[in-house]
């Protein structure tokens, strides 16, 4: 099992209105080949910072397979006006938790 993580800065004046736009497009992730499940978690001493947490069968499902996808470019196109920055993803290994 592998897990992305992605770190997701979001400007404070958008919090609200990025929850809404993830949930219209987290369908085009959760349908992704490999996908095994998502949790979008928000900073408690930073609110601004989001981390997405996504199982996937194994890396290749998310690099290349996902991000190299129209799915993925839509995704972003969704979220990106929302982030204050580049987000951060870097992946972990492990099991079910």
């Amino acid at each position: 099992m592998v897990y992305e993580i992605a770190v997701l800065p979001v400007h404070k004046e958008r919090i609200e209105t990025f929850r809404s736009a993830f949930a219209e497009v987290a369908p085009l992730l959760t349908r992704a080949k490999g996908y095994g499940g998502h949790m979008l978690a928000q900073g408690i001493e930073t609110p601004e910072q989001f981390n997405l947490i996504v199982r996937w069968q194994s890396l290749e499902d998310h690099t290349p397979g996902f991000e190299a996808s129209e799915d993925h470019r839509l995704f972003m196109m969704g979220l990106e006006e929302y982030f204050s920055e580049e987000p951060r993803v870097y992946h972990v290994e492990g099991g079910s938790f």
